[in-house]
């Protein structure tokens, strides 16, 4: 596993996990996924961590999925997904190990690692310091709190490129901005500013490109100021009373 391609540190109380791939804007390569999966593992190992920021390096937060891998998004992943399951998921029938890896099983094992963030038990911030589209966006959605460049453009482009939206992002857009909003989004497939987000309520806060991090450690400060058993048994009874599930939406 390439170690660099997605950086993660703590100081005890906040850890901040960046997407190293900025040359790749931080699209959902296996290497990305793997090490995200990890960081994020480690980050719910830590006893004493109040917070989690997810941000970027370079321009994009993440673009998504990588359409230029020679077989598509997740190829190849689906089968390691499976492994660590050990059993197929709830509904679909058992295979064996020659039976064919289906088109919606190959994009849910591509994107499936950044779902792992609604498993923190901490609050995580999304410090999205320059563009997410699609599963990018996605992986924005599945966290607590969001702080966005004014000037970076957010949105489901998947109508356009002819897809079905992944990521959970149908199941989380509606219930986060509302239905006229989720609509308008996913239908058109348009790209908002992050100004334009804020004022739709699908961010927190707007701020310039170089204030982001700031902004997103001012929000991770005041969280971790909080009484740390508060806070983390508040996020897990407002998330069960909504019934929130992103992970089974998405599969």
């Amino acid at each position: 596993m390439d170690d660099t391609s997605v950086l993660y540190e703590s100081d005890g109380r906040i850890a901040t996990l960046t997407l190293n791939r900025p040359e790749n804007r931080n699209s959902m390569t296996p290497d990305v996924m793997a090490r995200f999966r990890a960081c994020v593992a480690r980050a719910r190992a830590e006893r004493e961590l109040r917070c989690l920021v997810i941000t970027g390096r370079g321009s994009s937060f993440c673009a998504g999925a990588d359409f230029r891998a020679p077989s598509g998004p997740g190829a190849g992943a689906a089968s390691g997904a499976r492994a660590r399951e050990g059993a197929p998921a709830a509904g679909e029938p058992a295979r064996d190990a020659a039976s064919p890896v289906l088109p919606h099983e190959r994009s849910f094992a591509s994107y499936e690692a950044f779902l792992d963030v609604t498993e923190v038990e901490v609050p995580t911030i999304a410090a999205m310091n320059g563009h997410a589209v699609g599963g990018g966006l996605g992986l924005a959605l599945v966290c607590d709190l969001r702080v966005a460049n004014r000037d970076a453009r957010y949105g489901a482009n998947f109508a356009r490129l002819g897809f079905h939206s992944g990521m959970a992002v149908s199941y989380l857009l509606p219930r986060l901005v509302g239905v006229p909003h989720a609509v308008d989004l996913l239908l058109t497939g348009r790209l908002l500013s992050g100004s334009e987000a804020a004022a739709m309520g699908l961010v927190h806060e707007a701020v310039a490109a170089d204030e982001v991090a700031a902004a997103a450690r001012r929000r991770a400060e005041a969280i971790a100021e909080a009484a740390p058993l508060a806070v983390r048994g508040m996020k897990r009874s407002l998330y069960r009373g909504l019934g929130w599930d992103p992970r089974e939406a998405a599969r």
